[in-house]
């Protein structure tokens, strides 16, 4: 498997100036990417070079016939289905990228609020072995 890229500081800087304008938008990191979320679901994101956003169909044919973007796979064969990775001059034009992060915010507000996962209880089974964690290796 190809290993991932870092995304330039200079697109990394680009995505958080551009988040300023979404004020509930919930920025985490996703597989070491910066990613925006709204209600639980990412509506924007980076990944190496590209710049992703979450659009409803009508949105994403558009983009896609305007040559604002392109279908999005993180891997060769794993297509995000409703995701589109922005061409590099929409990404270039501060108006342009804002405009489709506004259609994808405006999306992902009218989607229903996505549930908090709950956290995994660890528990021990009876004949599991524990491993101490505090005990040095031994030197080969």
């Amino acid at each position: 498997m190809k290993k991932w890229k870092k995304s330039s500081p200079t697109l990394v800087k680009r995505f958080y100036e551009h988040m300023q304008n979404f004020k509930d938008a919930e920025l985490r990191k996703m597989f070491g990417y910066p990613c925006a979320f709204v209600h639980g679901n990412m509506f924007s994101g980076l990944h190496e070079e590209n710049w992703i956003v979450r659009l409803r169909q009508s949105e994403l044919n558009k983009a896609f016939e305007s040559g604002a973007g392109l279908p999005f796979a993180p891997m060769k064969g794993r297509l995000m289905k409703e995701y589109v990775a922005l061409a590099t001059n929409v990404i270039a034009d501060p108006e342009k990228c804002q405009f489709w992060l506004e259609q994808s915010y405006d999306y992902l507000h009218s989607l229903p609020i996505k549930p908090a996962k709950k956290s995994k209880q660890i528990t021990n089974k009876p004949n599991q072995k524990i491993r101490d964690k505090t005990k040095k290796r031994k030197a080969l």
